[in-house]
């Protein structure tokens, strides 16, 4: 699940003692019928170690925009952050974790809990969405949060005005909105990643540029589900896709900095914006 959508981290960007493992990843430029431009990147939101990603042509693009856009701004704000969710999580009268599960699921969903150090009744007083992205952070580390290549790329930003593509109240709230089948569904879906969870592949991917490696990742586990990926994939990159289009003809020239599997396939930022008749480049 973090794989994927790279959910709020709560740790400000740090200095960390490894040295960063050389990256080549995936960089678009966008060119407007009128001159208009802007730079397509796709981060990393979570990663054990730290990332070279500042490539040449990276920072080059980063100099010629004007701003950056990003899905959360405000990631060092951990007390804000957590209030947001604390606030949008909060239900009353949920049954035990466990009864919100298939059957065929509960024994993996005892192991990951007992990994995590909760029991079955810690989620009461909780949404359904809620617990499953509790639960999805489980085995995550504060390094792998301040590894974070979208952290990275606004603490380089400098004086650029930074712009939030959702924002956390936003961002937490499409998943407040679902329903509660397909909030079950979410958990269902965290608790079966969370068994086979590889990282280091997405990481490798990322690595090498390889957004075909990319692309699969979208079609699998929860965005497999038709209700979770309109909501948490295809409907967040048309809105995103609308907002960066309008940025440009506003003559600003932004540097979108998103997770890496919102520029993957056919309907990627990338697809999206050559579809509204943007010359869409892949520079690196």
């Amino acid at each position: 699940m973090r794989r994927i959508l790279g959910l709020v981290a709560s740790t400000l960007l740090a200095a960390c003692s490894q040295s960063p493992e050389p990256a080549n990843p995936a960089l678009w430029h966008v060119e407007g019928a009128s001159g208009q431009q802007a730079w397509l990147f796709g981060t990393i939101h979570s990663v054990k170690r730290p990332l070279a990603w500042d490539t040449a042509k990276v920072r080059g693009a980063l100099a010629a925009a004007d701003s950056v856009m990003v899905e959360v701004s405000n990631l060092a704000d951990e007390k804000a952050v957590a209030a947001t969710f604390a606030r949008l999580a909060k239900s009353d009268r949920q049954p035990i974790l466990s009864q919100r599960i298939s059957v065929k699921y509960r024994p993996a969903l005892a192991a990951l809990l007992k990994r995590g150090g909760y029991s079955d009744g810690d989620f009461a007083q909780m949404d359904t969405w809620a617990a499953a992205l509790t639960l999805a952070r489980i085995g995550a580390s504060d390094d792998d949060s301040r590894n974070g290549v979208d952290r990275a790329v606004m603490a380089q930003a400098g004086d650029k005005p930074v712009v939030e593509l959702e924002g956390a109240e936003r961002q937490l709230g499409l998943f407040d909105c679902l329903a509660e089948a397909d909030q079950r569904d979410l958990l269902t879906a965290v608790v079966t990643d969370q068994q086979g969870d590889d990282d280091s592949r997405l990481v490798e991917s990322w690595r090498k540029g390889d957004m075909t490696a990319i692309e699969r990742e979208t079609r699998r586990g929860m965005l497999t589900d038709p209700q979770l990926r309109a909501v948490l994939f295809t409907g967040r990159n048309r809105d995103w896709t609308s907002r960066i289009a309008a940025a440009m003809r506003q003559g600003h020239r932004p540097f979108v900095a998103v997770g890496a599997a919102h520029m993957a396939g056919p309907e990627g930022l990338p697809a999206l914006l050559a579809a509204n008749g943007y010359k869409v480049t892949r520079v690196e």
